[in-house]
């Protein structure tokens, strides 16, 4: 059965809305993601764990934008950092045209932490139409769903492009990680982390890598994304 939207006709579409008003939302980022992994890793992780979802829940998958808002790493050249207000005008839009042709429960599947902020404004300005809605900001979410995965803890295994994030794309995307590539950048500790902190990458980086990628595996990437998929279904039966 077809769950992403792009590839419905439209009388499918409204049927499926009318039978299942779920509907799952991946966005991403388009920007330096270590010399090892594509650009769109945030993207292309957050499309494929929607499609798994999908598959497991008939719910159907929203057409996405492939860029995120990435200020934070635009010192890098090949990042592409969309401003805030298009990100939130393009949500806006596209939930209240799902909301518009019958759809009532949303599940946003978040690659990417500058994002995680105006999909939150959105879900909350949205709640008094009556809709039902919770966000997966994913990269966040593996970390209490990996504990017994992988080799590290903290930023080493999870910083940007490091264990976590190199072994998900190695099980998901193999063909697209550049193995002679990966790398490892040994994270600055923060001796104030109750303090919210606001630097350019590059003060923490010279490519976009933050942590230990050289102990990624594919293995530990399948057990990942089997560990959280496991976890979100279980919040759609509880909550949906």
């Amino acid at each position: 059965m077809e769950n992403c939207i792009r590839k419905m006709s439209g009388k499918k579409y409204l049927a499926r809305l009318a039978e299942n008003p779920v509907v799952i939302i991946p966005t991403g980022a388009c920007e330096v993601y270590g010399p090892q992994l594509p650009m769109g890793t945030d993207l292309l992780v957050a499309q494929r764990i929607a499609e798994i979802l999908a598959e497991k829940t008939g719910a159907m998958v929203a057409p996405t934008i492939e860029t995120g808002e990435s200020s934070a790493l635009e010192a890098f050249p090949c990042t592409f950092p969309m401003p805030r207000k298009i990100l939130e005008d393009y949500l806006e839009f596209l939930v209240s045209k799902l909301i518009q042709d019958g759809a009532r429960k949303f599940i946003f599947i978040t690659g990417h932490a500058g994002n995680v902020d105006t999909i939150s404004y959105i879900i909350k300005k949205h709640l008094k139409d009556g809709i039902k809605a919770f966000q997966i900001d994913w990269w966040r979410f593996t970390q209490p769903n990996s504990r017994d995965i992988l080799d590290y803890t903290g930023p080493m295994a999870h910083g940007h492009a490091s264990e976590c994030g190199t072994s998900v794309m190695m099980y998901l995307y193999p063909e697209l990680v550049d193995h002679d590539e990966i790398t490892c950048v040994e994270n600055i500790p923060n001796d104030y982390p109750d303090i919210l902190q606001y630097e350019p990458f590059t003060e923490k980086t010279s490519n976009g890598c933050i942590g230990d990628a050289t102990v990624a595996t594919a293995e530990k990437g399948k057990a990942i994304v089997d560990a959280c998929v496991e976890r979100i279904l279980s919040y759609i039966n509880s909550a949906f």
